[in-house]
């Protein structure tokens, strides 16, 4: 239980004090009423005696009576029956002290922390207080016990009176009729000889004093001096001005005397059907709804205090804000008999206070507590002579305390449902009634002896109702004597409740029962049996009884030892309901909100929901709309697990409560709680939608909310811009570049403001999520934003949320805000609004929030209107939601890691520059699908569809040997030929004949006229400049990427404005390609060297001839509908080979490959001139074409040579090789310290070939029944003789695992490749294929062999040859070895870098055969090294020669 002001003991003995009645004749009422009061309420404040009283007991032993309080009430008398349970005046008054007792705001406050729990309430419970104090001074008196039985009566009479002791007669005439005529059940008095104490009352301000005292005197000798008192009243005059301010302490008391006014009122009109009034106690009730339902219950019995009336909407807060109406008109003052308006005891001076306190003092001391003790001894000694036994109750026997009936009663006697009905003379009353005497004057020693008497004898009579009684007091004697000689006995109470409420069904006498026994609990920490107790008391005949208990419990269950935190909140709850149900509606809302502390945020959301709509409903109710709002707002915004309609009620609850809440008066829109808004997901758009294609055009990809952000992608686009960026800035990124962001998310960098730019939209995408199970209809959706021109202070901003209060449009001339009319949300959706903001001025632009109306309609059926259509009433409520994003969490330093820090986020504060250009560009027949290799020409729209002129317009690809521009400079001016126009090729052609077996056509060209291979290309437009509103279109070659599948292909577009000093300096515009690439050719290519002695070859003067075979098969699988593949043109490119003609023995004019078909060709290449090679830079290429068909393609024009270029990577490799050898070959001399890389770089170009082919083909396919045809261009890179080429890259092994070495190991020795020094000198033999000998003749026959050694090096070659025969070699054993060298069979040579040097030699043949003449043995080393190697001509095949004998 809540912390009282009292203690238990005070209450207790408060509880049962004492009763005097006041008998007062009129002319004494007329002198108490100057002061507004009657007699009794004159005394009332005085009644607790502030000193020390006495008494002896039975045994002559002195008692103290301490801190004593009497009663005292004008005596009222009334026929309503003993047993009569509280009058509805009475439960109407208790209700009215309880609903003017309110928790004060600045009350203190418990702060209780039990677990995880940290609660906050009401440390005292004032009200249970007020409410337990009233209820206790107005239950009725009876006949089962005496406690409230009246003792003394006061008879007043005024000095004024013409004879006082006439008047004193007749009251004490008319007190004697009242108690003994039998004509009035109330007031009920203790014992037959009652008190009667004579009065004279005084005015000070208008009575003789002296006769007052002369009558004084007289009643003393007529009823002794400590029988009556003369009290002096009224010393200041009632028109005397007011100097001094008197204290009122009648007031606190004064409400109490109605119970007794409002009883006379009610005994006027006996018919009142009193258990109607038990089942409609509350204020409502009582004044709005004073009947029951037909069945006679209450309707608190149909309702569960968890149940959500809300579906029906008789429940809803229309008719409950019609019912606070009702209420706030009809509240009533209290009625009160006594008084009129104005202070009381207004004609009393402090003086007179003492007066009146000295009189009490008196009067108890002389006259009641004698009168007291009096009685009990007489009592003592009648219930001794009845028993016959030891005239001392404290040494009577066991067997006297055994009791039994009495033999005067019969069986006749009257009964109750409950038991006997004593006669008042019954020795078990007499022994009540002497136990109340002693209980009053505290001697609770007798009086525990004397109740446990009783309560014997009533148990075996079976009178269950004096054996509660005599329990109840039993049990409070026991727990209040001095010293505590016994427990308290707790079962004593349990009983008597259990009897009072079951078998005697009064539940008053139980209730005080319950409240003292709780009580006395709870100062015993007995928390849980309190609470236990409590409980078990609530029930449905009382509300208001109910939820003060229940509140109770609650409290006893924090307050225990392990607070019991969600059984406090559960009864607070339960309290709440009763509460409410009793029309306390403050209280019933201080109790949720109380609960709310426990059940808030800890998964109990049926829970929450619940208490929030009370809490919702119970503020507006009492004109707290703004509490109301809150309450509801929870109820929509938590993840709430309610049933449809439930939802859909809380939602029409929460829109009405929140219209009533604007009204009219708009200042500012609030905040809606619907729908929720993910800030976090915002995307911000700068620029224009992207137009879609338009018929054959194609528009570029850019970027559009459409498209899901990558990190990966972001930071691609992101190289790719650096690219632009230093290729417009000589080469450097500038240290303030910042990446274009077009669209701003979550996983951008926002840490700065974006650019947008004057009359360009900015598009704000909001994710809104609708968490309800019912639809919602939002309308005029549209964005808050506030603006601040350039050089304007903050405080100057202008902002659009005052005309958007206002429903009015303004403002457009700065921003122009886009308003989306519908938008209507299912069950929890989650949708996306994209909402639009068109700048007109330049500065700095927040965009703060969104604003909308939400509506729901009141019920799901459309109620039909007087024209007969249908109408649906809506709620429409207009509000706003701001847009408040978190940025990321910093980690940068120490104290970002140490705390949880997040930067700032102004994707929504974009700053408004100035006009910039702006591009579109439009592909035209550009490709989806292409074979690997083919050539395709499409055409590229750039459009400026801004004020403001661009320039500088540049591309860059993650692809760029995807595609080429082109370039006046390599576009040779030749006719197109009839063919290559009609099948709209994409090369540059020229007509001839086949050039299979002449020489091949050349061209000198340098690679600086073609884009470099880095990516930045800049795009060829005239004037290099777009004006405003003009477009231009371009030819774009493309060309199939060289692997299969499917490939992404990104190109991003740079332009800048011609503008200078602009914030924005460059734009960007995106563009990705899905390109489809299928199988087409595969070619592999190798070279040897030629064995061709240089003086038979008449078309080359040259020493160096090398072959080259290609083979090149279809591998293509019939995907794309290929029908064959025609090898139209074989062509080179390099800077030191050129191929020289086909030598393919078959001689065929076209090359055709179907399916999985394979060719081989033969070319002959030779060195590139010496004047050509030296004319000038390193960089110049020949491009040598050998066409197979009618038709030359010019390979060193575009697009053929643009994408040799730009797709042969390895043909810039070779180059520094070039450089290196040629330096070495040009001096005279070389050092003798040479290092091994020189040597290997010499010894690398003794093979090194440079030779890149192209092969063009042609291929033919089959679609929707026409033949297309298709072309493209394949490129082999020959880096060295001996080395197989492919087209197709081969796919990257994975790479074995290395163990780790944590050891340096030695460098290891330079190893000369041995296999590449033996190919520094290319040797041939030039010998008759037959010779004829007449060996019959000449059994000799010479025959002359010429010998030709070159020198494939750059460098001085030392060589020596033997010719002597190895009986060993394997060749020796193939074929006849009969033959010799004659003449000089070993020469040592030295020959210079590129020199061809002949011997002749001669063979002599004893006889005719066939011999291999490949036996020299060559060795070679270069002139600097010490070591000799032999060259590889032993291993070449075999130079065989025919003896024939003649």
């Amino acid at each position: 239980m809540a912390v009282c002001v009292q203690s238990v003991q005070e209450f207790v003995q408060d509880s049962f004090v004492p009763m005097v009645a006041v008998l007062g004749s009129e002319e004494a009422e007329r002198v108490t009423r100057k002061n507004n009061l009657n007699f009794a309420e004159l005394l009332r404040p005085f009644c607790r005696l502030t000193s020390e009283g006495h008494i002896r007991d039975p045994n002559n032993q002195m008692q103290a009576v301490k801190n004593l309080r009497i009663c005292v009430n004008n005596v009222s008398t009334s026929l309503n029956t003993a047993s009569a349970p509280l009058s509805p005046a009475q439960r109407r008054m208790l209700n009215e002290v309880v609903l003017s007792c309110q928790p004060q705001d600045g009350a203190s406050t418990n702060v209780i922390t039990a677990g995880d729990y940290d609660l906050n309430f009401s440390a005292t419970t004032p009200w249970f207080e007020t409410y337990r104090e009233n209820f206790l001074q107005s239950m009725p008196a009876s006949d089962h016990e005496f406690l409230n039985h009246y003792l003394a009566c006061l008879l007043v009479v005024s000095s004024t009176e013409t004879v006082p002791v006439e008047q004193f007669l007749k009251l004490s005439q008319e007190q004697h009729r009242v108690q003994h005529s039998g004509e009035y059940t109330n007031p009920k008095w203790f014992i037959p000889n009652t008190l009667k104490y004579y009065v004279l009352l005084h005015d000070m301000s208008e009575g003789d004093e002296q006769r007052a005292e002369t009558v004084y005197e007289d009643m003393k000798q007529r009823y002794g001096s400590q029988g009556c008192y003369l009290l002096k009243v009224n010393s200041r005059a009632l028109s005397a001005e007011v100097d001094e301010q008197i204290p009122d302490p009648w007031s606190q008391y004064l409400h109490r005397s109605n119970i007794q006014n409002q009883d006379i009122l009610d005994d006027v009109a006996p018919t009142v059907n009193s258990p109607a009034y038990e089942n409609n106690i509350s204020t409502a009730e009582a004044d709005c709804q004073p009947s029951t339902d037909k069945d006679g219950m209450s309707n608190s019995l149909k309702s569960h205090p968890l149940q959500l009336d809300t579906i029906n909407t008789s429940g809803s807060l229309y008719t409950l804000d019609a019912v606070s109406n009702d209420l706030k008109k009809g509240a009533r003052a209290p009625d009160s008999v006594s008084g009129g308006s104005g202070s009381h005891g207004v004609c009393l001076t402090l003086n007179d206070h003492d007066r009146i306190r000295q009189f009490i003092q008196e009067f108890t001391f002389r006259g009641l507590l004698p009168h007291i003790e009096k009685n009990i001894r007489q009592l003592n000694d009648q219930l001794v002579s009845r028993k016959g036994l030891s005239r001392s109750l404290f040494t009577a026997t066991k067997k006297w305390f055994g009791g039994g009936k009495v033999p005067e009663k019969s069986i006749s006697e009257p009964k109750s449902t409950y038991g006997l009905l004593y006669p008042p003379e019954a020795p078990e009353l007499q022994i009540r009634k002497m136990a109340d005497l002693c209980f009053l004057v505290q001697h609770y020693e007798l009086a525990y002896s004397c109740y446990h008497t009783a309560k014997k004898d009533f148990l075996s009579d079976q009178a269950m109702l004096y054996a509660a009684g005599a329990l109840e007091m039993a049990a409070v004697s026991a727990f209040l004597q001095a010293g505590a000689p016994r427990p308290y006995p707790a079962h004593y109470m349990d009983t008597a409740i259990q009897t009072y409420r079951d078998v005697c069904k009064n539940m008053v006498l139980a209730e005080r029962c319950a409240l003292l026994s709780a009580e006395i609990l709870k100062s015993q920490a007995k928390y849980s049996e309190a609470a236990t107790l409590l409980i078990k008391m609530t029930s449905e005949d009382s509300d208001l009884r109910s939820a003060l208990l229940l509140e109770q419990a609650a409290h006893c269950f924090i307050n225990m030892r392990n607070p019991m935190v969600r059984k406090f909140a559960f009864h607070m709850i339960l309290a709440g309901h009763r509460f409410s149900k009793a029309g306390q509606r403050r209280h019933a809302l201080r109790c949720y909100c109380q609960a709310m502390q426990v059940y808030k945020e800890r998964g109990w959301s049926l829970a929450e929901d619940h208490i929030n709509f009370t809490i919702g409903r119970q503020s507006f109710t009492l004109g707290q709309p703004e509490n109301a709002v809150t309450a509801f707002r929870e109820i929509l915004t938590n993840d709430s697990r309610q049933t449809a309609t439930q939802q859909g009620a809380f939602l029409r609850e929460y829109l009405f409560v929140y219209k009533s809440v604007i009204g009219g008066n708009e200042v500012s829109l609030p905040q809606l709680p619907l729908p929720c808004i993910h800030s976090s997901a915002t995307r911000v758009y700068f620029g224009h939608d992207r137009r879609l294609a338009e018929g054959e055009k194609q528009a570029a990809t850019h970027v559009s909310l459409d498209q899901e952000y990558d990190q990966d992608l972001a930071a691609m686009w992101c190289s790719l811009e650096e690219q632009l960026v230093a290729a417009s800035n000589r080469g450097i990124v500038p240290a303030n570049f910042q990446p274009t962001q077009c669209c701003l998310n979550s996983q951008t960098d926002n840490l700065r403001c974006p650019l947008a730019v004057v009359e360009e939209p900015i598009i704000v995408e909001l994710k809104f999520n609708n968490p309800l199970k019912v639809s919602l209809a939002l309308s005029n959706l549209s964005l808050l934003w506030r603006f601040t021109a350039e050089g304007v202070s903050e405080e100057m901003a202008i902002t659009n949320e005052e005309t958007l209060d206002l429903g009015v449009k303004q403002k457009d001339d700065i921003v122009t805000t886009e308003v989306i009319q519908e938008f209507q949300m299912g069950p929890e959706e989650t949708k996306i609004a994209r909402l639009r903001l068109l700048p007109h001025r330049t500065g700095q632009l927040n965009i703060v929030g969104v604003v909308y109306d939400l509506a729901t309609a009141l019920s799901g059926e459309k109620a039909p209107s007087t024209e007969g259509q249908q109408t649906l009433d809506l709620i429409v409520v207009r509000g706003r939601q701001d847009l408040k994003i978190r940025g990321l969490r910093l980690n940068q330093t120490k104290e970002d890691k140490m705390v949880v820090r997040h930067g700032p986020d102004h994707r929504l504060d974009p700053i408004i520059t100035p006009p910039m250009p702006l591009m579109e560009i439009f592909f035209l027949q550009f490709p989806t699908a292409l074979l690997c290799g083919e050539i395709r020409k499409a055409y590229v729209e750039f459009c400026n569809v801004s004020s403001v002129a661009l320039r500088g317009l540049r591309v860059v690809s993650t692809h760029p040997d995807f595609f080429t521009f082109g370039s006046h400079a390599t576009t040779p001016v030749t006719p197109l030929s009839p063919n290559s126009t009609e099948n709209c090729s994409a090369y540059k052609t020229t007509v001839t004949s086949p050039q299979s077996c002449s020489g091949a056509s050349e061209m000198l060209v340098s690679a600086g006229e073609y884009s470099k291979l880095s990516g930045v290309m800049e795009i060829p437009i005239d004037g290099n400049t777009l004006q405003p509103g003009e477009s231009t279109q371009l030819p774009l070659w493309l060309r199939g990427p060289d692997q299969e599948g499917v490939h992404e292909i990104n190109f991003l577009f740079y332009y800048e404005s011609t503008e200078k000093g602009i914030k924005i300096s460059h734009r960007v515009l995106r563009h990705t390609v899905f390109i489809c690439a299928s199988r087409s050719l595969s070619v592999q290519a190798s070279a040897c060297r030629s064995s061709v002695p240089p003086n038979q070859s008449l078309d080359d003067k040259s020493s160096s001839g090398t072959l080259v075979f290609v083979d090149v098969e279809n591998i293509n699988t019939n995907e794309a509908g290929v029908r064959e593949f025609h090898i139209v043109q074989v062509s080179s490119s390099s800077q030191h080979w050129r191929l020289h003609k086909c030598i393919n023995p078959a001689k065929d004019k076209d090359c055709k490959l179907t399916s999985r078909e394979r060719a081989k060709l033969c070319f002959r290449a030779t060195r590139c001139k010496p004047v050509q090679a030296a004319s000038d830079a390193v960089d110049k290429y020949t491009f040598a074409d050998l066409n197979l068909g009618n038709e030359r393609i010019i390979s060193s024009a575009t697009p053929c040579g643009d994408f040799f270029f730009r797709g042969c990577p390895t043909s810039d490799s070779p180059r520094v090789n070039v450089a290196s050898s040629r330096t070495l070959s040009s001096k005279s001399s070389v050092p003798p310290e040479v290092t091994a890389s020189d040597i290997n770089n010499i010894v690398k170009k003794c093979n090194e070939l440079d030779l890149n082919i192209i092969v063009i083909w042609k291929a033919y396919v089959v679609e929707d029944n026409k033949q297309l045809i298709l072309e493209g261009q394949l490129h082999v890179a020959l880096q060295t003789i001996g080395k197989e080429a492919c087209s197709l890259t081969p796919k990257e092994e994975a790479q074995e695992m290395v163990l780790l070495k944590f050891k340096s190991e030695l460098p290891p020795p330079v190893i000369l490749p041995s296999a590449e020094l033996s190919q520094l000198i290319k040797t041939n033999l030039h010998y008759p294929e037959t010779y004829t000998h007449p060996f019959i003749q000449d059994s000799l026959c010479v025959v002359p062999v010429t010998l030709t050694l070159s020198n494939c090096s750059s460098s001085q070659v030392d060589v020596n040859i033997e010719l002597r025969h190895k009986s060993s070699s394997l060749e020796s054993l193939d074929v006849h070895s009969s033959f010799t060298w004659v003449g000089q069979t070993q020469y040592k040579l030295q020959l210079k870098s590129q020199e061809v040097l002949c011997l002749t030699l001669r063979a002599c043949f004893l006889q005719a055969g066939v011999y291999n003449l490949n036996t020299p043995r060559v060795f070679a080393k270069l002139a600097q090294l010490g070591t000799m190697c032999e060259t590889s001509q032993q291993t070449a095949s075999p130079a065989l020669i025919i003896i024939n004998n003649a």
